[in-house]
């Protein structure tokens, strides 16, 4: 389904879609032993679609961050308009509590997608700490993949 990618991209990246023909046969291998293990560069280069171990980890961490945080907040907030009113402090309307708790619960889903585009997609550069410059670069990739595969609809 991938070809080999080209010079200027990632190891991960699709490259080229082949023209579907008819299926060969499917051939019969023998397993490798289960104690064997490849090592991440030969796995990169026998399936170039997958997304290397590091990366995919870098990822997770970011999303746990830039997500964890504002959904936490989301949930605690709950807690504390509560303390807050049950303690004659404010007088707190329910149209603002349910606000804040939505606007910090849409912080956290933007904070899946902000966690995967701000990590480096390049397996030897860990990037910032805030993975502005990651942010744009990758975002940057994303969209013209779309419109690479918008042109190639278009032309089938």
């Amino acid at each position: 389904m991938f070809s080999k990618p080209s010079e200027g991209s990632l190891p991960f990246e699709p490259g080229q879609k082949k023209k579907k023909g008819p299926n060969p046969p499917p051939i019969s291998r023998p397993l490798p032993p289960k104690s064997a293990k490849k090592s991440d560069k030969s796995r990169q280069e026998a399936n170039p679609g997958t997304i290397p171990q590091n990366v995919s980890q870098r990822m997770i961490r970011r999303m746990a961050i830039f997500s964890g945080i504002p959904t936490a907040l989301g949930m605690s907030s709950f807690f504390i308009f509560y303390w807050i009113v049950s303690h004659d402090w404010l007088e707190i309307p329910t149209y603002a509590v349910a606000g804040v708790s939505f606007g910090l619960f849409g912080l956290g889903v933007l904070g899946l997608s902000y966690g995967i585009f701000s990590a480096s997609w390049d397996e030897n550069i860990v990037g910032g700490w805030w993975g502005w410059q990651e942010f744009t670069a990758n975002w940057g990739r994303t969209i013209n993949a779309w419109r690479t595969a918008r042109q190639e609809a278009k032309k089938n």
